[in-house]
């Protein structure tokens, strides 16, 4: 640890992905955790937090609530919401930064996906660069994802970003416009590419139950039993706890700066037909037929009011289900795998998933973290 403050501000910390790296930092070290909390002021940000903890924590959180400093700022506001004063000093202590925080609606425009993904970084990245003005400033973590490969078919490596891609919306956009941003700032940097992130591999739990859960509640509740996609599209799946456990490892151990890293199933990937047959045999309901999209969209006109309504708030992540993009992983398993930290197929966990979806009435009826993992 350095002379300076040793600390990691962290933002995001409040979603799916932050409160989990959040725990790591808790959990495998001592260092004091700067939390980025969109708040009215530092006593509402601080509420915030502690209910966080206790939904990572339960009864356990006291033992962490002094290394956790919740600061009301907001990412969308110039220099965060935050008084010059209190910019200094939060940069007088920040040794590392590590940038979750990110609208990850598929459905935004552009314009409004950028004000969070791409000015908000840029304002982040303002604070990490007044951390290595005073001395600091070892590392800048940035969150992406692996979707920045848009509509790029074939092998996509660590290595690449602008491969003359489209994009499916303003999220993978805004994400790849941010990646471009931090890569320009000359910042000692390491990118983060998740693919589609799931509930833990042990328990099932999950705070975000988008993406891949929405077609497979659809289909459970029998409302249309089909989906768009192709039978040997990838679908490249990734448990939490790996992402979390990937992210802290990369981020505390020495060297990376300069790297990109895809923390995805890779070569374990799933593919569309495995993961039917494997949604059949849980519901015991018969396999959804797999359709072309033009096949899809046919059936969906002539389905009932119920079953349209269901299809459109399920529509923004078809495309997913149709992806012929292979992301390489390599690099990350280079470093990874020696540390012990490694994704597991789908099929290994998947029954874990949909036990705690339908146990929890897909959200409905939520469960804490603590609570999930001691069941």
């Amino acid at each position: 640890m350095s002379s300076r403050g040793g600390q990691v501000l962290l933002t995001g910390a409040t979603g799916f992905v932050g409160m989990e790296v959040l725990a790591r930092y808790l959990e495998r070290g001592e260092r004091t955790v700067l939390t980025l909390v969109r708040a009215a002021d530092d006593a509402a940000a601080e509420r915030r937090m502690r209910a966080v903890l206790h939904d990572l924590f339960g009864t356990a959180a006291e033992r962490y609530a002094s290394r956790v400093e919740a600061v009301a700022a907001d990412v969308t506001a110039p220099d965060l919401g935050l008084p010059r004063a209190r910019r200094e000093e939060l940069a007088e202590r920040i040794d590392d930064v590590v940038h979750s925080a990110a609208s990850v609606s598929f459905s935004l425009p552009l314009e409004q996906s950028r004000a969070v993904n791409v000015d908000g970084t840029q304002r982040v990245l303002e604070l990490a660069e007044l951390a290595r003005e005073r001395g600091g400033l070892r590392r800048y973590a940035h969150i992406s994802t692996a979707y920045v490969a848009g509509t790029h078919a074939g092998r996509f490596a660590e290595s690449d970003h602008d491969v003359g891609q489209d994009f499916r919306n303003g999220y993978e956009q805004s994400k790849f416009e941010a990646e471009r941003v931090v890569r320009a700032h000359g910042l000692p940097t390491t990118i983060l590419r998740p693919s589609i992130v799931v509930g833990d591999r042990r328990s099932g739990w999950t705070a975000a139950f988008n993406v891949l859960y929405w077609p497979l509640r659809i289909y459970a509740r029998g409302l249309f039993p089909a989906v768009p996609a192709l039978p040997t599209a990838r679908v490249d799946v990734v448990p939490i706890d790996y992402v979390a456990d990937a992210i802290h490892a990369l981020c505390t151990m020495p060297g990376g700066i300069g790297e990109t890293y895809h923390l995805t199933a890779g070569t374990h990937a799933t593919t569309i037909a495995e993961l039917t047959q494997l949604a059949s045999r849980h519901f015991n309901m018969p396999p959804p037929r797999v359709l072309s999209p033009e096949e899809f969209a046919a059936a969906a006109r002539v389905a009932g009011r119920l079953e349209r309504s269901a299809l459109e708030q399920t529509a923004v992540y078809f495309p997913y289900f149709a992806i012929e993009t292979a992301f390489d992983d390599s690099c990350a398993r280079a470093r990874l795998d020696p540390a012990g930290v490694r994704v597991s197929p789908l099929p290994e966990y998947l029954e874990r998933l949909l036990d705690y979806a339908t146990r929890t009435g897909w959200g409905k009826r939520p469960l804490s973290r603590v609570d999930a993992l001691a069941a």
